[in-house]
């Protein structure tokens, strides 16, 4: 391994090691409790070393961000470029791609509504800004396209594309918080999948063309 590779490598495992660390204390405390030096004291770096790979907290929580969403677009270009699947199956394949997102960052997707609910992020260094914006827009993109496919092949009834993408998200996002005040009041329940699956169905039953 050169000298360039080994430099690259070891500013991505201190890059990782501020994200777990800020990470852990996001969830302990909360965004607006937790301070740069605290993440320096959690990930055993200088406060120096933070301020070389984030400007701000906000970079840093916006990073965890950028985490969900480009694993989320990810699995969903994958669905949406499967030829073999009719788009009934790609919405429903969808779902189950927001599911395994949920499982795999239960606590960055948190962080992804609360930023959506509420704006908390002021400070966003805007490359990253932009990068998380366009994540958004082409899942949703993909969501919508899905929905005029399934127009074109005569499968679904006409209407908005994007409306339906956005009903898509939303409904996702809905359950999410709605399971979420469940589980706090009785930890035992969780029915936020079978839940999910439902809604899905509906929604595909409601647009298909019979």
């Amino acid at each position: 391994m050169g000298i360039q590779e080994r430099k690259e490598r070891d500013r991505k495992m201190r890059r990782e090691q501020i994200q777990r660390a800020a990470l852990e204390l996001f969830t302990l405390k909360g965004f607006a409790a937790v301070k740069m030096v605290d993440i320096s004291e959690q990930s055993e770096l200088s406060i120096a070393t933070l301020y070389l790979y984030y400007k701000s907290k906000d970079d840093l929580y916006a990073s965890l961000i950028e985490i969900a969403l480009e694993d989320l677009h990810s699995q969903v270009q994958t669905i949406y470029e499967n030829k073999k699947l009719a788009a009934r199956s790609k919405i429903l394949a969808f779902k189950d791609a927001l599911y395994k997102t949920y499982q795999r960052h239960p606590t960055i997707l948190n962080i992804v509504i609360h930023v959506q609910l509420y704006e908390t992020l002021t400070a966003i260094n805007t490359d990253i800004l932009d990068h998380l914006n366009s994540l958004g827009r082409q899942i949703l993109k993909m969501f919508a396209n899905t929905y005029n496919d399934g127009v074109r092949q005569g499968k679904f009834v006409r209407g908005k594309a994007i409306a339906h993408a956005d009903i898509l998200w939303a409904t996702f996002i809905g359950l999410y918080l709605f399971e979420e005040s469940k589980r706090r009041l009785d930890p035992a329940k969780d029915f936020f999948k079978t839940t999910l699956d439902r809604a899905y169905k509906i929604f595909c039953d409601g647009i298909d063309k019979h």
